[in-house]
């Protein structure tokens, strides 16, 4: 690609950006009316307790957070750091074909559902609790389902908020970190601004995708449940 063909497709990326509202601190309606009777999402920022001091202490090898991991959801094997413990969330770095290859490896797996985010954009952070929701509510059904971070892996400090945002969102999937040049995460999922969704058949194979790159169609996770519900019905 010539310079002056990167400049423009540059200048389009940094239009949508603003235009979808994909910014820090800002609410576009067009991806954030999620009807409450459809999803009811939950996000739990506090910290898990631990028992009561006047009580026996639990032995450490039957920590509480490990068992709340959901465990047969298929979505768990594809963690891709061995060290990682089950339960505990992780941001695991991974080029883009690594990860489809990974999708489509995932034999347990009857569909998987792939979330775009970051955390410079508002819009992701605010709707990232149906992500979660729908782990929950799929898991245990054959629903996979990942995260996918596109923040910029050299920034340590972006890395930093990006894991304690999935750890306060109890995020006990699989979480990656799309370990591309800038831009080039966009490029490599053909979209133009985030949040942005995916659904992957068995076979590893792109089903359908949600995003904001037209303006007359924008998508709501409501809509999103609704698809995998269908899926998974059939």
């Amino acid at each position: 690609m010539n310079f002056a063909a990167r400049l423009g497709v540059s200048s389009l990326f940094a239009f949508t950006l603003v235009s979808s509202g994909c910014t820090e601190g800002t609410t576009p309606t067009s991806v954030n009316e999620t009807p409450q009777k459809v999803i009811s999402p939950t996000a739990p920022d506090e910290p898990q307790g631990g028992a009561p001091k006047t009580e026996a202490p639990a032995p450490e090898t039957d920590a509480p957070k490990s068992a709340q991991a959901p465990a047969e959801h298929p979505g768990t094997s594809l963690t891709a750091s061995p060290s990682t413990p089950v339960g505990e969330v992780a941001l695991v770095p991974v080029k883009y074909d690594e990860m489809l290859a990974q999708i489509a490896a995932n034999k347990k797996a009857k569909y998987t559902l792939v979330d775009a985010w970051a955390t410079w954009c508002g819009p992701c952070k605010e709707n990232f609790p149906h992500v979660v929701e729908m782990n929950a509510k799929y898991g245990d059904k054959g629903l996979a389902v990942i995260s996918v971070s596109l923040d910029d892996p050299t920034n340590a400090k972006a890395l930093d908020e990006a894991k304690r945002f999935l750890q306060e969102k109890n995020a006990v999937f699989t979480n990656f970190l799309l370990d591309e040049e800038e831009g080039v995460a966009f490029e490599k999922l053909n979209i133009m601004g985030i949040p942005a969704v995916f659904l992957f058949g068995p076979d590893g194979k792109e089903l359908k995708r949600f995003t904001g790159d037209d303006p007359n169609n924008q998508f709501t996770y409501a809509q999103v449940d609704q698809a995998v519900a269908a899926l998974l019905k059939d």
